[in-house]
C-alpha cells in the first residue's frame, strides 16, 4: 500500500522522532546501547512490522516484536508474570489487554498519550488505549443473496430463513465481542439463542479470511466477518472483480459492532520509557497514517483518515457507521463469550 501512504507519512519523521526521543535522537540511533522494546505482537505482521519500522527510524529505539494470537499472548503474559520479558503488548482485540489490566499488569499511560484518542476508546483506569477500530459486517456474493434481502439485524442471520447460507468463525476474538455486544443489548438468553441458531443454521469456517474467501468466490452466500478482510481481497483481484460486498446492519445493532486494537506498556518493563514512547508513537499523527496506510482499519486520532476511504476501495467512513453504544470497556475481558459458546454447543 506504498501508493496510499500519505506524503506527510515520510515529511514528519525527523519532527516526530526529535518530539518522541528528546535531543540527541539522531545520535542515539547510532549508539550501541541504543533502548530495545520486547513487542509481544496480536496484530497483524504487516501493520506492525511497518509500524515498528517507522518508530525506529523516527526515534532510533529498536523494537523486538513476538508474534501469536492476542488472547494467547496475554496468557503468557499472565503466566510469565514479573519474569515476562514483554515491555508492550499490542492486541488485535481489546479482551485481551483488559484482562492483562485486570491483574494488575499494565502500567499508567500519561495523559498526553490517552489525549490522542477518544476516551470511549480507552480504558477507563488509563492503563491501554485503542489504536485502531474496524466494524463487524456481513459479507456477502451478489451472485447469491440480492442487498435487498439482507436484514437490518444480525440476529436475524442465526433463524431458518438463512440455513445453510452464513458462515461464521466461533473462535474469532471479534465474534467474541459481538457475543458479549449481543448479551449486553438484548440480554443473555438472546446472545445464547443467537449462537444456538447460528450452529444449527450456519457453517462453521476456522478463520475470517476463510469464510471471506468462501464468499467470494461462492461457496457461501454470506459470512460474518470483519469489514477489513474485504479490502484485502480487493487489493489482491482488484474492486472492480469482487463478486463480494459488505452489508452494514441499521441503527445500534450488534451487527454493526466497533471493535479495536489496543496495546498496553507493562508494569514490568525493561526500559519503561522506550516502551511508552513506542506506545505513544501508536497514537501520534505519523503511527496512525502509519497503520491505516498497511490495513482497511480506522485511526482512532481525530483527523487522521483511513487512505482506504478514497476511490478505488471506498471504505465507509468512521462517521457512517451505526454502531450500538458498547465501548470496548464495556466489553471487559469478554470471558462470557467462551461459556456462552460451550452451552451452544460450539467448539
Amino acid at each position: 500500500m506504498e501508493k496510499l501512504r500519505r506524503r506527510s507519512v515520510l515529511q514528519q519523521g525527523l519532527a516526530l522522532g526529535a518530539a518522541l526521543a528528546g535531543p540527541g535522537a539522531l545520535g542515539l540511533a547510532r549508539a550501541a546501547d541504543a533502548p530495545r522494546v520486547v513487542l509481544y505482537n496480536g496484530q497483524h505482521k504487516n501493520t506492525t512490522e511497518a509500524l515498528v519500522k517507522a518508530f525506529t527510524k523516527a526515534t532510533g529505539i529498536t523494537v523486538e516484536i513476538r508474534k501469536g494470537g492476542s488472547a494467547q499472548l496475554a496468557n503468557q503474559i499472565i503466566e510469565e508474570g514479573e519474569r515476562s520479558p514483554a515491555d508492550v503488548f499490542y492486541s488485535e482485540e481489546s479482551p485481551p489487554v483488559f484482562a492483562l489490566a485486570e491483574r494488575n499488569l499494565l502500567a499508567q499511560l500519561p495523559k498526553s498519550t490517552l489525549d490522542q484518542v477518544a476516551a470511549r476508546y480507552a480504558s477507563r483506569d488509563g492503563t491501554w488505549a485503542g489504536i485502531t477500530a474496524r466494524t463487524r459486517v456481513t459479507v456477502y456474493n451478489k451472485k447469491m443473496v440480492q442487498k435487498p434481502e439482507l436484514p437490518a439485524s444480525v440476529l436475524e442471520m442465526a433463524t431458518a430463513a438463512w440455513k445453510g447460507r452464513v458462515g461464521f468463525v466461533p473462535t474469532s476474538g471479534a465474534f467474541q465481542e459481538q457475543i458479549i455486544a449481543i448479551k449486553l443489548l438484548k440480554g443473555r438468553e438472546a446472545a445464547l439463542n443467537w449462537l444456538k441458531g447460528l450452529k444449527e443454521y450456519g457453517r462453521i469456517y476456522n478463520g475470517n479470511m476463510a469464510a471471506m474467501r468462501a464468499v467470494e468466490r461462492g461457496e457461501i452466500a454470506t459470512a460474518l466477518i470483519n469489514d477489513y478482510y474485504w479490502f484485502v481481497v480487493a487489493q489482491e483481484i482488484g474492486v472492480d472483480k469482487m463478486q463480494s460486498a459488505l452489508h452494514y446492519s441499521a441503527h445500534d445493532d450488534p451487527g454493526a459492532l466497533m471493535t479495536v486494537s489496543a496495546a498496553g506498556v507493562m508494569k514490568t518493563a525493561r526500559d519503561p520509557d522506550a516502551a511508552q514512547k513506542l506506545l505513544a508513537f501508536m497514537v501520534s499523527q505519523l503511527g496512525q497514517e502509519t497503520i491505516a496506510a498497511t490495513v482497511a482499519e480506522y485511526p482512532l486520532r481525530p483527523g487522521v483518515t483511513s487512505p482506504f476511504e478514497k476511490p478505488p476501495y471506498n471504505l465507509r467512513p468512521l462517521s457512517q457507521i451505526d454502531p450500538p453504544n458498547v465501548s470496548p470497556a464495556d466489553m471487559g475481558d469478554a470471558a462470557d463469550a467462551i461459556t456462552l459458546r460451550r452451552e451452544a454447543g460450539l467448539a
